[in-house]
């Protein structure tokens, strides 16, 4: 998907913790359009490479470019307000709160601060609480929402800022399959609508090779492979560290059967 307009570029991008390479050196182009699945065993570096790009982390080297624009040490809250944000592994619903309220949060202090006027930010919240479907739940308090509905709801926090690009963190943890099924449809539908830029990180295989346009690969901190799904599952380095060799039989098989 996407044209060649690259938006987000990751140059040599490094996170020490004393001797711990959490990060080492990674280094991968987002194309505007583009949903990059991001994978790898736990400790791989994904989350920490996610707090880098979005500003939570400083950085101990490399870049972060950014529509041209150098990002790499600007604060979170700067970055979001430029169109890239994300979402985290553990839901941080704002408590107390109902859903369309923690969702005009995100409308308030979206992109260019073009939100402030209320009448027009409750607008947005309201059209996009419909886009992820959470229309009859949006008067309940987000301590009385499920799981799902809860990752919905910071989805569309997420969305109603308005951002470019979006870091996908996890969102089909503790999801059942049939949940997963249905999260990765409202994914691709929310690309296409919104025309968003997404990088997604999970350890769902099958959600990754369901959505993802490419795939980034982490080990150790380290990128070892970057490529198509099919390219991505037949590599025998990917196999090695992540997959198991059962997994990549199956899809193989799977593939044979097609």
């Amino acid at each position: 998907m996407g044209g060649n307009n690259t938006i987000l570029k990751i140059m040599n991008l490094s996170k020490h913790f004393g001797a711990l390479k959490a990060v080492d050196e990674v280094s991968f182009e987002v194309k505007k359009g583009e949903i990059i699945g991001l994978i790898g065993p736990n400790g791989a570096g994904k989350t920490t490479l996610t707090n880098l790009a979005t500003g939570a982390y400083s950085k101990t080297d490399g870049k972060v470019i950014f529509k041209d624009l150098d990002i790499s040490n600007l604060k979170p809250y700067q970055i979001a307000r430029m169109g890239l944000t994300r979402t985290f592994q553990v839901v941080k619903p704002l408590i107390g709160m109902t859903v369309e309220e923690n969702v005009l949060v995100g409308s308030l202090y979206g992109r260019d601060k073009r939100n402030t006027d209320m009448k027009n930010a409750s607008k947005r919240a309201k059209e996009i609480i419909k886009l992820v479907g959470l229309e009859s739940k949006k008067d309940f308090l987000v301590s009385d929402i499920t799981l799902p509905d809860l990752k919905k709801m910071e989805f569309a926090r997420v969305l109603a800022m308005e951002p470019e690009v979006v870091f996908l963190d996890e969102v089909m943890a503790g999801l059942n399959p049939t949940e997963v099924t249905e999260a990765s449809i409202l994914v691709k539908k929310i690309r296409l609508e919104k025309d968003l830029t997404i990088v997604y990180i999970e350890h769902i295989m099958k959600a990754v090779m369901g959505i993802s346009d490419r795939i980034v690969v982490l080990h150790h901190g380290r990128k070892i492979v970057e490529g198509t799904p099919q390219e991505v599952v037949n590599d025998p380095a990917v196999v090695e560290a992540y997959l198991g060799k059962r997994y990549a039989k199956g899809i193989k098989e799977a593939n044979n059967e097609g």
